[in-house]
């Protein structure tokens, strides 16, 4: 899954108490001031969520603090993929006179059908409907949809109500359907249905019209009965895709309308159920100097106010060090937060913290915290593995052969790709669609659980790193890496530092591609779901007959498409022997013209040019050169701040008065815009940093007084930001986890600090790490990075994800919100808006961040 990003929630309303459940134990499912239905132990959304391809959307369930069960809706497809049909979700309703929330729905979404970032191929169904879900006493609630008209006869037997459980709460427990007795099995074992092609379904688990989940269980124990007649089948979504759920469901019946399916759930909550308090620290431990803040997360409900202590623990035990009454902070999304600040506890040791029967994790006190085991498996491990044209040993272990040695064909033209790439009617290049373009299978990194090479990714990864080095020259050397070979060994030293090798790396790709090209590649990328979605060695990938027939057919009907739009190319060329260049099954270079991407790969190709003098010259020529070429060429970006970075890195590495011209000349522009609005596009220019780092770059007078007068300004606003959390960060929440921009912001913080240190201190960068290292919302209070610190996210959404494993220094996006208002960060490896690793920002940006705080902790 690509990185991406969605709406933010746009106000930090959320720091006010999230509607919590009624206080009775005993009180009824009810709507609460948050819009959806509450009580002690229990909540039931509806169209809350806007994310069903990832499991979030619909009838969703929170049962005891977990969150159970989620995507309650029609789908045309027993247990659907990512890339299949979802309905559009429409106007909402919530009748608090008849405690009712109902939303309109329907297929197709004209704004997906074959179009937009992530085309989807809608069949020719129109369907219009209303969902409703109202209480019926106790813990129970109805679900009943209503359809505009009957089906079409085609489309009997085919369109359903599905609902979707979590299977990693539910492996092992038991249910019961139709009078029989079943488990949830740890793997897929449903025999597939016999069909053709791909159409295949699984063989249900069960069915019968009552369904109860989890009889054993007391915090999952869930019944749900299939009223009038209707019938449930119990279905495991694994059987047709990997990452796949288990799916209860009814088909809707010839000629219903108004209660074409209604359920009767019931969940069953805990009689007065309480959350346990979480204490939330830095996983790894913390700098003597820099600041120590614990957060406490408190269910609502939870009145008691014990003490908090620090201990120091010893070989022979504990010895307390501080104990106080835990200062209140307030409310945020559906918790209460408490802190405890022991920034004044410097002594070396080892400690944890405890709140009544509560302990957090063991974390040192150490002033060598960040010197070892914390940045460095980022670029010993993850950044190894996900090289691509290398094969990449490690000791005994292979993690992937050499691959996509016959990069690259060509794209069609005109082609919008599943996963956001767009060709445009022409190539742009001399290379027609279907051409072999050579010069592509040297350099970058595969971009995140996908195998695909995105220009911006490529660029920022190599723009950070060279920060980095520039800045804090890390002489680590752990990795050999032999680009004549290619070869990758880690855990070999070979005398050269690792950072200035992954730095060569990612400029060999794009150098690589413009000497081709002529130009910029947008990226390159699997023509077809089959290889794109593999989970396995990635040298696997080309040259297999499954993969070269799946291939061959998709770009078949691509060019069949782009003829219908005037495209001259021509076709495709037929099956040549495996391991020619040329294969349909190689990987697609895709063109653009975007002078915005353009400038963000100009700013980092400058500041490679600067890391890589003495150790690369040529290739520093190359980067310097190309970095040149983009400014001159690239046209009209959406906003001229896209000018600023490029501007400032070239004028650090060439000197040349134009560039200060440009800074300066943007001034008035960047003073404006020193930060986006919420709920703006993520690439709108952050102009606040980079104007911070110009001040050392432009000596003139005027230019000085008038960014340090903003930045006053800047500093006024955001420090309200930042204590609008308990994390003192400005983090604002949204479907994706956070973590990524939560680093981003630490990044922005250290340029601000060391640009104007009279008026930005770096507590804010401090705060961010420390968020990203365990100190963030929710029950899951594990380092988003990787096997960094003593409980990380050890299952993950790498390439990795297929073995339920991680990649050791890979940094997932984290905790997502459950909207409104319920932070979850699951143990599962297939929620990429949860646990998906990928390169660019969210890799540089913590390998960066890093290396600063260890820099601004040093006496």
């Amino acid at each position: 899954m690509t990185l991406r990003r969605f709406l933010l929630l746009g106000t930090l309303a959320l720091a006010t108490l999230a509607g919590a459940a009624p206080g009775e134990p005993s009180a009824p499912l009810a709507l609460n001031d948050r819009g959806y239905f509450a009580k002690r132990g229990l909540n039931v959304m509806l169209a809350s969520d806007y994310y069903p391809e990832s499991h979030q959307g619909g009838v969703g369930i929170i049962q005891n603090g977990l969150r159970t069960a989620t995507n309650g809706d029609l789908r045309l497809s027993p247990t659907p993929g990512q890339w299949q049909p979802t309905p559009v979700t429409g106007e909402r309703t919530v009748d608090a006179a008849t405690q009712q929330i109902s939303v309109r729905m329907h297929f197709p979404d004209e704004k997906k059908n074959r179009t937009g970032f992530n085309p989807i191929d809608y069949p020719d169904l129109k369907l219009d409907y209303t969902v409703r879900v109202t209480p019926a006493g106790g813990d129970a609630f109805r679900i009943i949809v209503d359809l505009a008209a009957p089906l079409p006869a085609d489309w009997v037997g085919q369109v359903g109500f599905n609902l979707e459980l979590f299977p990693g709460y539910l492996f092992g427990k038991s249910f019961l359907l139709g009078g029989q007795a079943g488990l949830f099995p740890l793997q897929a074992n449903s025999p597939a249905a016999p069909a053709l092609g791909d159409d295949h379904q699984v063989v249900p688990l069960g069915r019968g019209p009552v369904l109860t989940i989890a009889p054993e269980s007391e915090a999952q124990r869930l019944s749900i009965e299939a009223v009038r007649g209707g019938e449930l089948l119990l279905l495991d979504g694994r059987a047709r895709h990997n990452n796949g759920w288990f799916v209860v469901r009814s088909l809707v019946a010839a000629g219903a309308t108004t209660g074409a399916i209604e359920w009767l759930v019931t969940p069953h909550a805990i009689p007065g159920w309480t959350a346990e308090p979480v204490i939330q620290v830095s996983q790894v431990g913390y700098h003597p100097r820099q600041p120590k803040v614990a957060v406490i997360e408190l269910d609502p409900n939870d009145a008691a106010r014990p003490s908090v202590a620090l201990y120091r623990i010893g070989a022979t035990g504990a010895e307390l060090v501080r104990e106080q009454p835990a200062q209140d902070w307030g409310n945020f999304l559906r918790s209460r937060y408490v802190q405890f600040d022991f920034t004044a506890i410097e002594q070396p040791g080892l400690y944890e913290v405890r709140y009544g029967e509560r302990r957090s994790a063991a974390f040192p006190i150490d002033p060598q915290i960040f010197a070892r085991h914390v940045w460095q498996p980022t670029v010993d491990y993850f950044l190894p593995v996900q090289m691509c044209h290398m094969r990449v040993n490690d000791n005994y272990r292979v993690w992937h052969g050499l691959c996509h040695d016959d990069d690259a064909l060509m794209a069609p033209a005109p082609h919008n790709h599943f996963d956001g790439y767009a060709q445009g009617p022409s190539t742009l290049t001399r290379f027609q669609p279907g051409d072999h373009v050579p010069g592509l299978n040297h350099g970058g990194w595969h971009d995140a659980g996908d195998y695909d090479l995105r220009v911006e990714s490529q660029a920022d990864t190599i723009h950070g790193l060279a920060l980095a080095w520039e800045l804090f020259r890390p002489e680590h050397d752990n990795t050999t890496i032999d680009q004549a070979r290619r070869l990758v060994d880690i855990h070999r030293p070979d005398g050269k530092p690792d950072l200035l090798q992954q730095i060569e790396h990612g400029a060999l790709s794009i150098v690589g591609g413009y000497q081709a090209l002529g130009r910029l590649y947008r990226g390159i990328i699997e023509p077809s779901l089959r290889p794109y979605a593999h989970l396995g060695d990635a040298a696997t990938m080309n040259d297999q007959q499954v993969f070269v027939d799946d291939a061959a057919r998709t770009a078949q009907q691509a060019l069949a498409a782009a003829a219908v739009h005037g495209s001259q190319a021509e076709p495709v060329p037929g099956l040549p022997p495996l391991g020619t260049a040329g294969s349909p099954d190689d990987r697609w270079v895709f063109t653009e013209d975007n002078p915005d991407r353009e400038l963000i790969v100009a700013a980092g190709l400058a500041a490679a040019s600067r890391a890589l003098r003495g150790y690369n010259d040529p290739l520093a020529a190359d980067c310097r050169r190309i970095a040149e070429e983009l400014w001159t060429q690239a046209g009209t970006p959406r906003s001229p701040l896209a000018r600023l970075a490029p501007a400032i890195d070239l004028l650090q590495t060439t000197g040349d008065q134009k560039y200060a011209d440009a800074i300066v000349g943007l001034a008035d522009l960047a003073t404006r815009n020193l930060v986006p609005d919420a709920g703006t596009d993520e690439r709108r220019v952050h102009a606040g940093w980079l104007v911070a780092r110009s001040l050392a770059l432009v000596p003139d007078p005027a230019y000085q007084e008038k960014i340090r007068g903003a930045l006053r300004s800047y500093r006024t606003r955001l420090a309200a930001l930042e204590q609008a959390t308990p994390y003192g960060v400005t983090y604002q929440p949204d479907i994706w986890g956070a973590g990524w921009a939560i680093q981003r912001f630490g990044v922005e913080q250290y340029f601000l600090h060391t640009g104007a240190p009279d008026i930005f201190p770096a507590t804010a960068m401090h705060q961010a790490l420390a968020f990203i290292l365990g100190c963030h919302p929710g029950s899951n209070t594990a380092s988003y990075v990787s096997g960094v610190g003593a409980r990380s996210l050890t299952t993950a959404y790498g390439v990795n994800r297929g073995d339920w494993s991680h990649i050791p220094g890979g940094v997932a996006s984290g905790t997502a919100l459950i909207r409104p208002d319920f932070p979850e960060l699951l143990t599962w490896p297939f929620l990429w808006q949860q646990t998906e690793y990928c390169l660019g920002r969210p890799t540089s940006d913590y390998v960066f961040l890093v290396l600063a705080a260890d820099h601004l902790l040093k006496p």
